[in-house]
């Protein structure tokens, strides 16, 4: 018995004619489509163009994540940021990291690396911003009873350290999210995600 498999449509096929003329318009995509992962209003837009539309846009939330073991996770975390549209993200640690993850989200973020954890708090002082931790360490306040500021910076470690001794004693405060099962935590790239959330909840919607 033959089967019909359906065809998984990707994307947009070429722009038909007339094209749009104007210049946030990419001249290959229009001609040969468009199958990025992208919403529908950025469709033959080109990257610089899109990039320059959510910088119009972002959130004041900065996120950031120590890279000191290549963590495959920051990837993860670098999409769900851009699905949020956070202002900034800053890679404390090694600057190549895995970028697997992020789905070539990350060309349309902004990156910062800081090779050290000093050089990342300097950082942030200077930015005015509130360095807030994301972690189940003693002393963890758990993050439904947390106000997490307007202008903040949520820092998460690597998979399995967790949150480097330096960071933790450098941050003004750090927020677990409070679990019910059997393990001790749940994946980072999950944890940024729902903490990203929660600040939304509490300074967007």
């Amino acid at each position: 018995m033959n089967e019909q498999v359906n065809e998984v449509v990707v994307g947009v096929g070429p722009h038909p004619k007339p094209w749009p003329t104007d210049a946030k318009y990419d001249l290959d995509l229009l001609e040969n489509g468009d199958k990025r992962n992208v919403l529908d209003k950025y469709r033959y837009w080109t990257l610089e163009a899109i990039k320059a539309d959510l910088d119009d846009n972002r959130v004041s939330l900065h996120i950031a994540i120590e890279n000191w073991q290549h963590d495959f996770n920051i990837g993860t975390i670098v999409r769900t940021a851009n699905a949020f549209n956070v202002e900034t993200v800053h890679i404390i640690g090694r600057r190549h990291w895995n970028r697997r993850g992020a789905m070539v989200t990350d060309r349309y973020m902004n990156i910062v690396n800081h090779q050290t954890v000093a050089e990342f708090v300097e950082c942030m002082k200077s930015d005015n911003r509130q360095i807030i931790a994301v972690d189940i360490v003693p002393g963890a306040v758990p993050l439904f009873e947390s106000k997490l500021p307007e202008r903040a910076v949520l820092v998460f470690g690597g998979e399995g350290p967790g949150l480097s001794d330096e960071m933790q004693k450098s941050v003004e405060k750090i927020v677990m999210i409070e679990q019910f099962g059997s393990t001790r935590s749940v994946n980072v790239g999950v944890a940024a995600g729902i903490a990203m959330y929660a600040w939304i909840q509490q300074n967007v919607l």
